[in-house]
Formats: structure tokens, C-alpha cells, sequence
């Protein structure tokens, strides 16, 4: 399989030598007859053929994107499940909890390991764990094995979405970063979205035993796929660099980050708030205003413009003007929509008062997403798979704790659009807090070319 990280542009047998010529900002020049005319290649993956860079993102997309389904894919199913096995709501909602937790837990497996051993080998390995999982939910008797089972599941995709981030990572810096991390966040934002509406839609052509029949399926498609053409792009070398030898160095050189701990807070209370809102939604729309599970998933659908719209014009303005400056202002917008939730419902305005500060809340959460990968990963290139577990276990794992408290404190009279953004925002609120006391915009450097 290629190595894309370590192996340089071909040259023809009867070229002139190729020698490395560095730059005085110590940038390497690709290597030809004449080295002073060569392009500049600061990053390996700035040598790749726009063809080959567009299939890796198709790809690392959709191995980003099996979390979320594995996630969400089922949500419109709730209030079948909370029939078929004479439960509640908030029992249900553990099911969601625990594959959340698997999710969490699973990355901070995989991410070291994939830092240690290359990318490959985990990625195949927990995917497969992820198909397996998948058929065992789909024959789950009860309640309590369907719960087993979607941890496992949520332990089986969390190699995905770290494996992509890492490779990502391993590829490319600077600013390139910023619009290939911002193409892995369009998916990781506007995934769980989408998740319900497919969801919905396989509810009426099959049980929703299905509905995890397909998803073993797709993690089939993704193992096979992955095995094929997904190369390796850490090389021995850089598995042995000096300072991330041992998974205790890679996560002290992460956590004795400041700016990392910030943004680390910041992505796991936007997850939270948004999760908080996936969760409670299946109930809110398809029990308080009596939406079908189709209307349900076409709300999802209209939300889902938000998020592709944050994550669009966050890696463009990211780009020009700091990823700090931007969750600034996506983060204050969190807070405000959220709250403006609250407010409408309280002044009794029904549906669409709920529905457009969602919209408003849903583009924030895009307009942040993308800013806390750069600025966590732009900062940690050797320990790549690390960093990028230990956000998407903070994201899912701090998501799956907060989460059910939507359901606990609606206990008794039913999930409101109050109760829904109460939590929202008070995750928001922490987001804004951990950005000016923790992260320090003034203080956070600009990024490299």
C-alpha cells in the first residue's frame, strides 16, 4: 500500500538527480533539476493529485460520518422502542448514552494506539468490531442486550472519525488544514442531522431491528473500502519521534496545552448542547406537536442547512481571521438562540418559535465545530491521533453524561422546548466562559501558511 507520507514525487530514470533544497524558513522545496524554481511542498499532502486528495475526502468522510449514523440513525425509533419493551423515555435514552460512552471510550483506545502502531491496523480492526456489534443489535431480545450492544457499536465506529482527523493530520498543516479539517466537520456537524431523516425514512420500509442491519452494512462498505484504499500515512520514522514515544508523553504533551484545554471544553459543551437537543427532539416534535416520524425527519433536513452553512463560511473566515475569532462569535450565538428558545416557548408562540433559534443554534454549532479541530490539531502534528481522541471521546463522552438530564428533569410532565434548551444553554454558557478565561483569543498565535 503507498505511502503517501514518505515516499516523494516520482522521477523518470534518465532525470537529473533530485536534491532536497531547504528554504530558509526551513520549508522543502520539491525536489528537481532545479531546486530554486520548485514549487514549495511544506506539507506531504500538498504533493497528492487533486484527484487522489478528492477521493480521500470522500472516503474519510464517510469513515467520519459512521459515528454519527451509528449514533442517530435510530433516533425516530424511540417512541417504537419505548413501546415494544414497555419502558420510558429516559430508559430508552440510556440506549443512546451508552453508545455515546462506547464512542468515547473507543477513541481514547484507538487514538494513542493508531499515534504507536500507524493508522491502518486500528482502523480495521475496530471497524470490524463495529459490524459484528451492529448484527448483535439488530437480534437483541430485550432492552437490556440492545444497551450492551450499542456501546459495542459506538466502541466500533469510534475509529472513523479518528483515523480521518489523524490522517488529515498527518497530510497536511496550516491553512490547507483549516479546509480539509473544515470538509471532516461538515460531515461530523451535519451527519447526526441527516441521521434522523434516513432514519425516518427506513422506518417505513422496514422494523426497526433494520435500521441496524443497515449499519452493519455500511461498516461492511467502510472495512472494505478502508482495507483497499485508505493508505498508510504514518510512517515508522514519526511513530518514534523524541517527546511522543509512550502514550503518557503524547497525552501530557496535549494536556499541558492551555489553548487545547480551552477548545476541549468548548467542542464537548457544543456536542452537549447539540445532543441534548437530538435527544429530546424525537419526543418534543413527534409527541408534543405531533409531527409524523417523516415531518420529524424533515426538520432535521431543514436544520441541516445551518450547520453546512456554518461550517462553509467558518473555514473561509478561520482561514482570514483566526479560528479563535470565530468561535467568538459562534459561541455567543449558541447562548443567544438557545435562550431565545426558552423565551418563545414561556410566551406560548408554539412551533416556530422553537424551530428558528434552532436554526440559528444548529448554524453556531457549525460555525464552531470546524475552529476547535484546527486549533487542537494545527498545535499537536505528532501526536495527531491523541489529540483527536481525546476530543471526540470529551465531545461524545461529556455529550452522553448530559444528555439524559433533559429526560430526568422533564420527568413526570413530559420534554419541553424549555426543559430542551435549558440545557442547551448552560452548555453554552460554560463554551463561552472556557473561550475567554481558558483559551484567551489575543493570546492564541495565527496559523502557518
Amino acid at each position: 500500500m503507498l505511502d503517501t507520507a514518505s515516499i516523494p514525487p516520482q522521477q523518470s530514470a534518465d532525470a537529473a538527480p533530485r536534491v532536497p533544497a531547504v528554504s530558509p524558513t526551513g520549508a522543502i522545496r520539491t525536489l528537481g533539476a532545479n531546486p530554486a524554481t520548485a514549487p514549495i511542498v511544506l506539507h506531504p499532502g500538498d504533493s497528492i493529485p487533486h484527484r487522489k486528495r478528492v477521493l480521500y475526502i470522500v472516503l474519510l468522510g464517510a469513515l467520519t460520518a459512521l459515528g454519527p449514523f451509528t449514533i442517530d440513525l435510530y433516533l425516530p425509533a424511540f417512541p417504537v422502542l419505548e413501546s415494544e419493551f414497555q419502558t420510558t423515555a429516559a430508559a430508552i435514552q440510556l440506549t443512546l448514552t451508552g453508545t455515546m460512552v462506547g464512542f468515547a471510550l473507543g477513541q481514547l483506545i484507538v487514538g494513542p494506539l493508531s499515534d504507536k502502531v500507524g493508522r491502518r491496523v486500528p482502523l480495521l480492526v475496530v471497524t470490524a468490531l463495529h459490524v459484528a456489534a451492529s448484527i448483535g443489535a439488530a437480534l437483541a431480545p430485550n432492552l437490556e442486550l440492545l444497551s450492551v450492544a450499542r456501546v459495542f457499536m459506538g466502541a466500533g465506529a469510534a475509529a472513523g472519525g479518528v483515523i480521518a482527523a489523524a490522517v488529515v493530520r498527518d497530510l497536511f498543516g496550516g491553512r490547507r488544514l483549516v479546509v480539509m479539517l473544515s470538509r471532516l466537520a461538515l460531515v461530523s456537524g451535519v451527519a447526526p442531522v441527516l441521521a434522523p431523516l434516513v432514519g425516518s425514512a427506513l422506518l417505513l420500509v422496514m422494523p426497526w431491528r433494520g435500521i441496524f442491519v443497515v449499519l452493519g452494512v455500511y461498516g461492511s462498505i467502510m472495512l472494505i473500502a478502508a482495507a483497499v484504499f485508505i493508505p498508510e500515512t504514518l510512517p515508522p520514522a514519526r511513530r518514534h519521534e523524541k517527546g511522543t514515544t509512550t502514550v503518557w508523553q503524547r497525552y501530557r504533551s496535549v494536556f499541558s496545552d492551555r489553548v487545547f484545554i480551552g477548545v476541549l471544553i468548548i467542542g464537548g459543551m457544543t456536542f452537549s448542547g447539540l445532543f441534548s437537543y437530538l435527544s429530546a427532539s424525537s419526543f418534543l416534535f413527534q409527541q408534543t406537536y405531533a409531527f409524523d416520524a417523516q415531518q420529524y425527519g424533515l426538520l432535521f433536513a431543514a436544520n441541516s442547512l445551518g450547520v453546512v452553512l456554518g461550517v462553509q463560511v467558518a473555514a473561509r473566515l478561520a482561514a482570514r481571521f483566526g479560528p479563535q475569532w470565530v468561535m467568538a462569535w459562534s459561541t455567543a450565538v449558541l447562548v443567544v438562540a438557545a435562550s431565545a428558545i426558552i423565551v418563545t416557548d414561556q410566551l406560548g408562540l408554539g412551533l416556530w418559535g422553537t424551530v428558528v433559534p434552532l436554526f440559528f443554534f444548529m448554524t453556531a454549532c457549525g460555525f464552531t465545530f470546524p475552529c476547535v479541530q484546527v486549533l487542537a490539531l494545527d498545535r499537536h502534528g505528532k501526536a495527531a491521533g491523541t489529540a483527536q481522541s481525546i476530543i471526540g471521546a470529551t465531545n461524545f463522552g461529556v455529550a452522553g453524561i448530559i444528555t439524559p438530564i433533559v429526560g430526568w428533569i422533564s420527568a413526570g410532565s413530559g420534554i419541553t422546548a424549555t426543559t430542551m434548551a435549558s440545557v442547551m444553554v448552560g452548555c453554552a454558557a460554560i463554551g463561552v466562559l472556557s473561550l475567554w478565561l481558558i483559551v484567551r483569543p489575543r493570546t492564541v498565535e495565527r496559523l502557518a501558511p
